[in-house]
């Protein structure tokens, strides 16, 4: 090694040539075929020249297996490298998969694109997710119950910026772990959700498991605490737990549940709307003390200002 700082250094007692077994490649000796070009975002992109270079409002159908990962985050690169980040005008590009998705489903999605899937969604769903709207729903012929079983993975939302996303079922572990500005609706979640998010919202309209909050800074969630446990299950450090009573929140709450049953058809969405009155004493407000005294200055500074 040429480098000035490693002169004189003598490591012979702690680096050795390894041997390996005959055939056995211990470097790079090969090129290696990622099968890029077999992606599914190419078969999109070459449907969707309407939306990408006309702004026509373009839907598509496709089917999808768990081989399918990362879809939507070249098609992403795509209208980024057209239209920079404002990306296309919502709901543009409207793509409607059925079947079981891959990992990172939906990763790094731009705005105007509108991704569906009637099935399921494996981890990492909305990753880096960058103002899309994604849904998750069960498809029009299944027997089960939406708010009973996981119908995606672990991590949803991990690093999202914005955009939103339903999801007509549970999601897995870390649920908007991460996430720093997206808005999202679920119907149960694992252990450890809201972990470390630090922006965008959140609504609950299920079950939640231990270890809620844990390093949340920012951002509010609703949570719907039907058996009363969800303090129980809260990390709490750091946390403000409230009854939603403010004018401003229910209005948002009421927004995003209505959200969820337009873009999903979630009969728990519908059960509650309809019993409005006596679903809404059982939401909880999530917001952490530093966020919250961040606001009410900056509210302050406001009035300041008029």
């Amino acid at each position: 090694i040429n480098y000035y700082k490693v002169r004189g250094l003598d490591l012979t007692q702690i680096l050795q040539q390894v041997q390996a077994r005959k055939n056995v490649q211990v470097y790079n000796t090969g090129k290696q075929e990622h099968e890029v070009e077999s992606h599914m975002d190419f078969k999109i992109i070459e449907k969707s020249h309407p939306a990408l270079f006309r702004k026509e409002k373009t839907y598509l159908d496709f089917e999808i297996h768990n081989v399918d990962r990362a879809v939507g985050a070249i098609i992403s690169n795509e209208i980024s490298k057209i239209y920079g980040a404002q990306g296309l005008p919502e709901n543009t590009l409207i793509l409607n998969f059925t079947g079981s998705a891959g990992q990172s489903f939906g990763a790094f999605a731009t705005k105007g694109l509108t991704m569906i899937v009637s099935g399921n969604t494996n981890d990492y769903l909305g990753k880096g997710l960058s103002g899309a709207k994604l849904v998750i729903k069960v498809p029009e012929n299944s027997t089960i119950v939406p708010e009973e079983n996981i119908i995606t993975g672990n991590v949803t939302l991990y690093g999202a910026t914005s955009g939103e996303v339903y999801i007509n079922g549970k999601a897995g572990e870390r649920f908007c772990v991460r996430n720093s500005g997206a808005t999202a609706v679920v119907e149960g979640i694992g252990d450890h959700g809201c972990e470390y998010m630090t922006g965008g919202k959140v609504v609950i309209l299920g079950t939640v498991g231990r270890n809620f909050g844990a390093g949340m800074s920012g951002g509010i969630a609703y949570v719907l605490d039907r058996e009363g446990t969800f303090r129980n299950k809260c990390n709490g450090e750091g946390l403000n737990i409230d009854p939603v009573v403010e004018t401003e929140d229910i209005a948002q709450l009421k927004s995003l549940v209505e959200n969820h049953y337009n873009a999903t058809l979630s009969p728990l969405a519908q059960r509650i709307l309809e019993q409005w009155e006596s679903y809404l004493p059982k939401f909880l407000k999530v917001l952490p003390e530093e966020y919250r005294l961040a606001l009410l200055k900056l509210e302050q500074e406001k009035l300041v200002i008029q």
